[in-house]
């Protein structure tokens, strides 16, 4: 049963995050300090971090691959969940960016299981293919340029193993996605991404409604 929204979906955000959202002070810290850039946007909300702690635990995860670390807020929720044997392996460009991240990896004490590779995420992703890697990890993040999603999404599908999963955000790309007016480069990858995956039989696939939309996938 569904029923007709009473309230906009900015005060429905206000509600989810006040009613799901364990906040803690360096989670907090980071998203203040991430608000003062100009490129703030490119952080996850904080249900979606938790969302994804959450889903280390559930999966069990120990080993995890991050595309787009930016300032380190889903890595932090992330390596905070892994066991501490746990690995995660996290793929960027921005020295500027990484060092804040890296920053509150040591103060949350979760340093030690993260490896920033400072380079191009599909040269990184196919050095651990070609190193004979497939198959062996649990989980990986997607939050990277648009246009190389699919690109990242055939490599990340590789290195998983099976009942791995795969999380890509900003699939509905604050709605252009849905409105045929908005022709972009990277709203049209957005778009035949998304036309792939409902029809992508090596996995399964739901589009969640959280933040600017997440796709959970499964790999068979």
């Amino acid at each position: 049963m569904t029923s007709k929204p009473s309230l906009d979906l900015a005060s429905i955000s206000d509600y989810v995050f006040d009613n799901s959202v364990r906040d803690d002070p360096l989670l907090r810290a980071l998203r203040e300090e991430t608000a003062q850039d100009d490129m703030a946007r490119m952080q996850i909300s904080a249900e979606q971090g938790q969302l994804m702690a959450l889903l280390v635990k559930l999966t069990g995860a120990k080993r995890i691959i991050e595309v787009g670390t930016f300032t380190g807020y889903s890595s932090l929720c992330m390596a905070r969940a892994l066991p501490e044997d746990g690995e995660l392996i996290c793929c960027d460009l921005s020295e500027q960016w990484t060092n804040i991240a890296k920053r509150y990896w040591q103060q949350a004490q979760v340093a030690q299981k993260i490896k920033l590779v400072l380079a191009p995420a599909q040269q990184t992703l196919q050095t651990l293919i070609d190193d004979q890697q497939q198959n062996q990890f649990d989980l990986a993040f997607i939050d990277a340029d648009k246009e190389s999603y699919d690109t990242y999404y055939e490599q990340c599908l590789q290195l998983l193993r099976s009942n791995g999963v795969i999380l890509l955000d900003n699939m509905l790309w604050s709605g252009r996605v849905a409105d045929p007016e908005f022709d972009d480069e990277d709203t049209l990858a957005i778009r035949r991404l998304n036309q792939k995956l409902l029809e992508d039989q090596r996995v399964d696939v739901s589009l969640l409604t959280v933040a600017d939309g997440i796709s959970l996938i499964r790999k068979r």
